[in-house]
């Protein structure tokens, strides 16, 4: 992989807070990874080494021989990882349980770390996948149907944003969240109209501990209230710019249905839009942000229905800007 990131083991030493010395004996005895090295015999890492150093560091700290564990491959370690971390002893506590795929080695490494897991409240993580990165994920099976697809891209534009949407079409996750570095605002601001959460770099790990916690929230509150746990909050289907003109078209109906709809489901979108924005600002009202996105979202794609039927009744052509 000629662009794969590649660390040297001063730089894995750092990162994963495993001694040189450790990280040597591991590789040597009992060949726990496999570097490339230099003309110069130094060693060279890729991203998936450093994912295995952090959970053999674990679990070696939780008990297990690194002698007995070395050889797994990353989703072996992750599954006894997961075994040990997330099979709650109560059952009536899976309601806590965050599962999420990750788009990009980095944000794995990242999430999987116990620093990371200090910022979850009262949430656990379960991360069930770990992709490459998108053309990987858009091969992937996802088996035990992740909650939450997070996403890690450099740099978003319209042709990342439609192989994303892809991936949340074909497998429903309940919440997609695309941590970026860079886009143009035009893309951002179409992305957040579909219905993804979208966050830029620098994100703390307790933000993103926060959101995490926040999004599983929201399909909590889905749950209690509506009875669809799992379920998407689908995207807006209308501009801003069709409710208006919507809003502008006399009728025959009745106390003026099609622009007291259109203007409560831009009312409802503009609140929508102002909550998830809140979601991770401040930890305290993260719960209730959350709570109020999930109800003014799903009354959005309510009236967003209705609309629909009242424009079929008066014979109002919603796309007609399109053509």
């Amino acid at each position: 992989m000629p662009n794969a990131l590649l660390f040297r083991i001063g730089a894995v030493s750092k990162t994963t807070g495993i001694p040189v010395s450790t990280l040597r004996i591991w590789e040597t005895r009992y060949a726990a990874f496999s570097p490339r090295k230099t003309e110069g015999k130094q060693r060279l890492f890729e991203e998936h080494d450093v994912s295995k150093a952090l959970l053999l560091k674990q679990l070696a700290n939780e008990g297990h021989a690194i002698s007995a564990i070395a050889g797994l491959d990353l989703d072996q370690l992750r599954r006894m990882r997961n075994l040990q971390h997330v099979a709650p002893s109560n059952p009536s506590s899976q309601g806590d349980l965050v599962t999420l795929a990750v788009v990009g080695i980095g944000l794995a490494n990242r999430i999987e770390s116990k620093k990371f897991a200090s910022g979850l409240q009262q949430n656990r993580i379960k991360v069930t996948d770990v992709l490459m990165d998108l053309a990987a994920a858009g091969q992937a099976e996802f088996g035990e149907k992740p909650q939450v697809l997070l996403i890690k891209v450099n740099t978003l534009q319209a042709d990342v944003h439609a192989t994303i949407q892809g991936l949340v079409q074909k497998h429903a996750f309940a919440q997609t969240i695309v941590i970026y570095n860079f886009a143009p605002e035009a893309v951002v601001q179409a992305m957040k109209f579909s219905g993804l959460i979208v966050r830029r770099e620098p994100i703390s790990d307790i933000e993103l501990a926060e959101l995490l916690q926040s999004v599983v929230f929201v399909d909590q509150v889905r749950a209690q209230e509506f009875g669809t746990r799992g379920s998407v909050i689908a995207g807006r289907k209308y501009s801003d710019e069709t409710l208006a003109r919507v809003a502008g078209i006399s009728t025959n109906v009745l106390c003026e249905c099609p622009r007291h709809v259109a203007e409560l489901i831009a009312q409802l979108a503009s609140f929508e839009e102002y909550s998830q924005e809140c979601l991770n600002k401040n930890a305290e009202d993260a719960h209730l942000h959350a709570y109020l996105r999930s109800i003014s979202g799903s009354a959005r794609s309510l009236f967003e229905n209705a609309l629909e039927k009242i424009a079929q009744h008066e014979g109002i052509d919603l796309y007609e800007e399109k053509k």
